[in-house]
């Protein structure tokens, strides 16, 4: 039982940070400190089944089921919500060239499914290698490997802009600056 503690602490004090930050990314930090502490819970729980070597993506696996069921709730209060005929307001984005780049970039990524936003997110904001990446998806190595590449293309299509659009947007412009100034 002491081993278990001692060992339960350094993994809580080695991964704690890394497993808020992937929770926050995809809860929002209201929530994230929830389900961290859940997959915690689990973790001393599962002791036995948390890999010595490299706990870390056994600890994103173990969140990232936590955090289904997360979604799966908020899904539940917003159809409440819409049935109560309440109007959740969107956050209006700043018009700072930083943050249209990323709010870009998020609602392309919110085009794609699930598994592409995962295959992606863990690559790109996790910083996992494709073997911890695999494990946290329950696929081979080859087979994230895959994901990634096919979730690439796709995000790389949903930021391209809508063919011949420039071309209407400048022959545009004009008018945008008549009568005004």
């Amino acid at each position: 039982m002491e081993d278990d503690r001692t060992r339960f602490v350094e993994l809580f004090r080695r991964h704690y940070g890394a497993v808020m930050r992937y929770a926050a990314r995809r809860v929002g930090r209201d929530r994230a400190p929830d389900v961290v502490s859940e997959a915690f819970l689990v973790a001393w729980r599962r002791m036995a089944d948390v890999p010595a070597d490299d706990p870390l993506p056994w600890l994103y696996a173990t969140t990232r089921h936590l955090l289904g069921n997360e979604i799966r709730g908020r899904g539940r209060q917003a159809r409440l919500a819409a049935r109560m005929g309440e109007v959740v307001e969107m956050v209006a984005a700043d018009h700072a060239d930083v943050v249209v780049d990323q709010v870009r970039v998020r609602r392309a990524l919110a085009e794609l499914s699930e598994g592409d936003q995962e295959a992606l997110r863990l690559a790109a904001w996790e910083g996992l290698d494709a073997s911890a990446a695999a494990t946290v998806m329950g696929c081979s190595r080859a087979a994230y490997k895959v994901r990634l590449y096919r979730a690439r293309r796709r995000l790389a299509a949903a930021l391209d802009p809508v063919p011949g659009r420039e071309a209407a947007d400048a022959a545009l412009r004009p008018l945008a600056h008549e009568g005004g100034s």
